[in-house]
């Protein structure tokens, strides 16, 4: 093998041999601690200065998948396929209950409406919670580079979370309207943020909130992303379940729906698992959203 591109960076045998030769040397590192190693040897950083940490462990799965490296064992039991497992580290379960009353009536009392950054260890947690009680498909952490926020309304009560995150690594009918090649794709797909979680409490019954937050949300998402990770994102993507819900918040947000999911994942080898069917919904954030992707 002369190389080898992995979470967008490209290993030689020279690369691999080194983290081979640092499980030798050092048996006792843990993941956490050998990921930690590479990010510094590497100086594998993000342009706002930030260690790449998780993209180091991601990519470290990926090579002992593969079979090139050997990894240590785990040192828990948590990891990324069990959703609704123990939380990982920082992460809260506690209870959230349940208000005794509902919120209800117009958007227009609930205003001034606040969309808020959970960047501190404190919302972030918050959200972490309110994902893991009420939404459907739980919530183990954030991984990678994220941006979460958490709404409320004039009274300071809570009333939505929502969570974006990395971009899916390919969706044909999304590379399709963009019009990329696989090379461009490669480069540009850190510019688009997938909302991986979007939860209005139960207890919320506002009609027009959820299109309504949806505005907020990506009139800012792009401005605090670079303000986090030092550049900015140029299109929002988010998948539907379509036996659950409709997709009328986005449609009414001026969300585009671009088509719907083949019911299979890329786990999915031997094509024996029925994934639930989604459709596939995308925001352009800026009006030369595709030159700011290919400028990568």
């Amino acid at each position: 093998m002369d190389s080898i591109c992995l979470q967008g960076r490209r290993l030689t045998n020279t690369d691999l041999e080194y983290i081979r030769q640092m499980r030798r040397e050092h048996p006792e590192w843990s993941r956490h601690k050998l990921s930690d190693h590479l990010v510094a040897a590497w100086q594998w950083f993000n342009s706002a200065g930030r260690p790449k940490d998780m993209a180091a462990r991601s990519l470290m799965l990926k090579l002992q998948a593969r079979g090139l490296i050997d990894l240590p064992a785990p040192r828990n039991r948590n990891g990324n396929r069990q959703r609704c497992a123990r939380p990982p580290d920082g992460i809260s379960s506690d209870l959230v209950a349940w208000p005794s009353e509902p919120i209800t009536g117009s958007l227009g009392s609930l205003q001034p409406l606040r969309l808020e950054l959970a960047a501190e260890l404190a919302p972030r947690r918050r959200v972490a919670s309110l994902l893991q009680q009420y939404h459907y498909r739980g919530f183990a952490g954030a991984v990678g580079q994220n941006v979460q926020y958490l709404a409320r309304d004039g009274h300071g009560r809570e009333l939505a979370v929502m969570v974006f995150g990395a971009a899916a690594w390919k969706v044909a009918c999304r590379d399709q309207f963009i019009g990329w090649s696989p090379e461009q794709r490669q480069r540009g797909l850190p510019r688009i943020a997938n909302q991986q979680r979007f939860l209005l409490l139960p207890w919320v019954r506002v009609p027009g909130l959820a299109s309504h937050l949806l505005a907020l949300s990506v009139r800012r998402l792009s401005a605090d992303w670079q303000r986090r990770y030092g550049h900015a994102v140029g299109l929002a993507e988010t998948f539907v379940e379509d036996a659950r819900f409709a997709g009328t918040a986005y449609q009414a947000a001026g969300w585009l729906r671009l088509g719907q999911t083949t019911g299979r994942t890329r786990q999915d080898r031997n094509r024996t698992f029925q994934a639930p069917l989604k459709s596939i919904w995308i925001k352009p954030l800026q009006t030369n959203f595709r030159q700011h992707l290919y400028s990568l």
